[in-house]
């Protein structure tokens, strides 16, 4: 801390007279002065309140510090530092010295990033990381503007955080918002396989497998917008195949099927061969999407019935076989394979009409249909829910229905096809399942109603 001439640097000391010219710093005095042990904590709680973006003005206190330490303030501000177990030392006063001395013309910040490098201002440093992250995720806002469907997502403060999460820096995140974008803007396809999905969108055939960021950021997408079933599949990967098939993504061919009954393809076709024996047996048939989609079949027209659940399907095979009409069960969550079916059916001039569970994630599925296919309502509208719960409400009090009506949960949802059913099942808050109102169904499918 002193000199080699024991000269000291008190608050007082002065530059030499004007016709000194000081250009720079004093290097080797400055890290004398500054640079050393006695002086480390000193210079360490100055660099802490310039990170912190805070001025050097005002006290700085050391607890319990040590005889050299005491010596080297003394020497430095040329006054005794005190005798209680705290040091104080006044940045006001530091500044001064460094700069009427000669250690630093540009004052004590200056001094200490000559002898500890470029101080961070943690202050700065955030607001121009704020503005990086903004510019890297715009592409996802201007996404939300031109697809209402993703505009939740896209917003929302958990999307934001699962891409920082996922790619640590703004440089990082730029080219997976970049393929993200270009990957929800391809969905929902229509078949399309993963591997030729990333290929086309980001040059990667691997960029969605399971393991990369990618496919997790877009499967999060997928859960909001395109996946309304209540039941999740019970393995990883039957989640992940599940939720690329409800955006119409393949994760292979065989997979997502469709669950049918004397659905049959004209003759000339491949799935005429495959289609016609089931059909004249009344037996269920399930078909995959490979079947459905090797070529366009074309099919008879008239009316085409679609339930949500096998339990319906199979009651029907059961009770009518070959006189039951055509009826395809979703299963749920329509597949790639459903919808390929039935939008072959629409376009072969058939008419669908659609009946699923009385609950949030039946009109969820239901609306999710609709907006891919056309389908009127069967016996799935608020004037049969009001039967229906008048129904099974009798049934279940003179013990002849199993099992009884559940309690609505979850939060409502629009029907699309009829303003008026949210708010019958809002009012009445009774969740009416398929197999409830079976034998009304199967009655339509026998022609008795």
């Amino acid at each position: 801390m002193t000199e080699p001439d024991g000269e000291m640097a008190g608050p007082d000391a002065e530059v030499a007279g004007p016709d000194l010219d000081v250009v720079g710093p004093d290097l080797d005095r400055l890290r004398r002065q500054l640079g050393g042990a006695d002086t480390e904590r000193v210079v360490q709680r100055v660099r802490q309140r310039m990170a912190q973006g805070r001025p050097l003005t005002g006290p700085i206190s050391l607890s319990r510090p040590t005889p050299a330490e005491r010596q080297a303030v003394q020497r430095l501000l040329g006054r005794p530092p005190g005798r209680g177990t705290s040091l104080t030392v006044n940045l006001d006063d530091l500044d001064r010295v460094v700069r009427r001395s000669g250690l630093h013309p540009d004052g004590l910040a200056a001094a200490v990033e000559t002898i500890l490098g470029p101080v961070p201002v943690t202050a700065e440093v955030r607001a121009a990381a704020d503005a990086a992250w903004r510019t890297v995720l715009a592409p996802l806002d201007r996404l939300g503007r031109r697809a209402p469907d993703l505009a939740d997502w896209c917003g929302d403060r958990g999307t934001v955080a699962l891409v920082r999460r996922l790619s640590g820096t703004p440089d990082a995140a730029a080219r997976l918002v970049e393929h993200l974008v270009a990957v929800l803007a391809a969905l929902p396809a229509d078949g399309t396989p993963l591997a030729r999905l990333a290929a086309h969108t980001t040059g990667d055939a691997h960029a969605l497998d399971a393991d990369r960021p990618l496919a997790t950021l877009v499967l999060s997408a997928v859960r909001a917008v395109w996946w309304p079933g209540d039941d999740e599949p019970t393995s990883p990967a039957q989640r992940r195949r599940a939720l690329w098939d409800s955006a119409g993504v393949l994760v292979d061919e065989l997979s997502s099927t469709v669950l049918t009954l004397n659905v049959a393809a004209r003759p000339g076709s491949r799935l005429y061969a495959l289609t016609a024996p089931a059909a004249t047996t009344g037996e269920p048939l399930v078909l995959t999407l490979r079947q459905l989609g090797r070529e366009r079949p074309t099919f008879p027209t008239g009316t085409v019935h679609v339930c949500e659940n096998p339990t319906v399907l199979a009651a029907a095979a059961d009770l009518l076989g070959p006189a039951c009409p055509p009826l395809v069960c979703v299963n749920g969550q329509p597949s790639t394979a459903a919808l390929r079916l039935l939008t072959g059916l629409t376009a072969s001039g058939a008419r669908l009409r659609y009946h699923g569970d009385f609950d949030w994630g039946g009109v969820r599925i239901a609306n999710l249909l609709r907006s891919r296919v056309p389908w009127q309502p069967w016996r799935y509208d608020a004037a049969a829910y009001r039967a229906a719960v008048v129904g099974v409400a009798a049934g279940a009090a003179s013990g002849a229905v199993r099992p009884t009506p559940g309690t609505l949960t979850g939060q409502p949802v629009d029907a699309s096809w009829d303003a008026e059913l949210t708010a019958a099942m809002s009012r009445h808050g009774t969740r009416v399942e398929e197999e409830l109102v079976l034998d009304t169904l199967l009655a339509d499918l026998s022609g008795q109603r």
